[in-house]
């Protein structure tokens, strides 16, 4: 185990709710919680997903987010500088000293009790263009890769804000995780790097199942 330099800044969960000017069912919207949170396979307590379709499952349990980018964010876009703050973006987690650079694909967390596996980046839908009525965010974060990571949970336990996240493995230290969300976004990827993906056990199903079907179209 090592320890490293990031901690939760803050947690925060959400309840289905209305979301732009048509009503959209969901629960991007988030508030603070203080004191311990559950942890469980689908998520935190407390927390919901509107279409489990596209969002929740084992493999996007917890949402987590570098507020080290929100300043980046606020000069980019500062009629929306109100809202680049902890929570803006819709995550459970808001982390303090890490962002994507600094992962590798399946790394495992100790936070509080409990331990994560990062597993895939997140891809912005058109809500996230509805919580900021701006139609550019989506494009924003694919063009940049500000997208933060989800994690699925291996161990359920209980976290607190303020609480440490410890390197606990690093499986695939020569797979970053910037490289892999360039590869979800923008589908680019060599021969080497879609059999590393087809065989990775930390990542999500659905992209190992992407890279294998890759692989068998590939075209030097």
């Amino acid at each position: 185990m090592w320890i490293i330099a990031a901690s939760l800044l803050s947690i925060q969960v959400g309840r289905t709710s209305p979301l732009g000017p048509e009503g959209v069912p969901s629960a991007f919207r988030k508030h603070g919680v203080e004191g311990p949170v559950a942890v469980g396979r689908l998520g935190l307590g407390g927390d919901e997903q509107a279409d489990l379709k596209v969002h929740g499952g084992p493999e996007k349990a917890v949402y987590a987010y570098g507020v080290g980018h929100y300043t980046t964010w606020s000069e980019e876009f500062p009629e929306h500088r109100e809202q680049f703050v902890a929570g803006g973006f819709g995550e459970n987690l808001s982390v303090a000293g890490m962002l994507e650079r600094d992962l590798c694909v399946g790394d495992v967390h100790r936070i509080g009790s409990a331990l994560l596996q990062v597993c895939q980046p997140r891809q912005p839908c058109f809500k996230l263009a509805l919580s900021f009525d701006d139609s550019r965010m989506v494009k924003a974060m694919v063009r940049t890769g500000r997208a933060g990571w989800y994690y699925r949970v291996l161990q359920e336990g209980e976290i607190q804000a303020s609480d440490e996240l410890r390197l606990e493995e690093r499986p695939h230290p020569d797979f970053s995780f910037e490289r892999l969300i360039e590869i979800v976004n923008f589908g680019k990827a060599s021969h080497d790097e879609l059999r590393a993906m087809a065989s990775m056990t930390g990542l999500a199903s659905r992209l190992r199942a992407r890279a294998s079907s890759a692989l068998s179209g590939f075209q030097p």
